[in-house]
């Protein structure tokens, strides 16, 4: 196999990085994709960073164990076989899994920070930032939270406004122009038009690998 593709995806929390990705999956085949996510690398809750109100952040780099996730990379990109637990956001009714992540032609890499870590970013082929507008991004973010993750609205709110914006300020838009491919995702069919220009690069991608 040639040497495996690895495209970055990236934006802010709410953005709809689950379901551009999502769509990724469904249309490659699993032995011509692998996704990698940076969230089964945050650290316990126990290491986490706390505000000055003794609130965990986990919305900071330093939540994340960004070089065991860069060198995991590395492995993939190298042919090697990768193995790591789940990570389940405290969700005490989720049994966490042995994900094993195997070198595919293409390798997606998402999370908030795979264009400000300088290890990560360096190894990334193709660099994809998703846009959308701050309110559709606060929308989904309490869907998730509240549903998947089992917070209240005061506390979602609360980390939204000091923890989730203030990161994205900071270490994912401000990054923006780093990127090789800018996906609109205000409206679905925006973003599946872009969905469709990305597949088919990707797909003559696997096609010339297999030369």
């Amino acid at each position: 196999m040639a040497k495996p593709y690895l495209v970055g995806i990236t934006g802010g929390s709410g953005s709809g990085k689950t379901f551009i990705l999502n769509q990724l999956v469904e249309t490659f085949g699993k032995d011509e994709i692998c996704m990698v996510s940076q969230d089964n690398y945050y650290l316990d809750r126990s290491l986490q960073p706390k505000d000055e109100n003794g609130i965990e952040n986990f919305d900071l780099p330093e939540s994340v164990n960004l070089e065991e996730f860069a060198s995991d990379l590395a492995k993939l990109k190298g042919g090697e076989e990768v193995r790591r637990k789940e990570y389940t956001f405290n969700n005490k009714e989720k049994e966490p899994e042995m994900i094993v992540w195997k070198p595919r032609p293409i390798i997606i890499v998402e999370g908030l920070f795979i264009l400000s870590h300088e290890k990560v970013r360096s190894m990334l082929d193709l660099k994809v930032y998703i846009d959308v507008k701050d309110y559709i991004k606060l929308k989904r973010r309490i869907m998730r939270d509240q549903v998947e993750r089992g917070y209240d609205l005061e506390d979602v709110l609360y980390r939204y406004e000091n923890h989730v914006m203030p990161t994205y300020e900071k270490y994912i838009k401000s990054h923006k122009n780093d990127a090789d491919l800018i996906l609109n995702n205000h409206r679905k069919d925006s973003a599946k038009k872009a969905l469709e220009v990305l597949n088919g690069f990707l797909k003559s991608k696997i096609a010339s690998s297999n030369k």
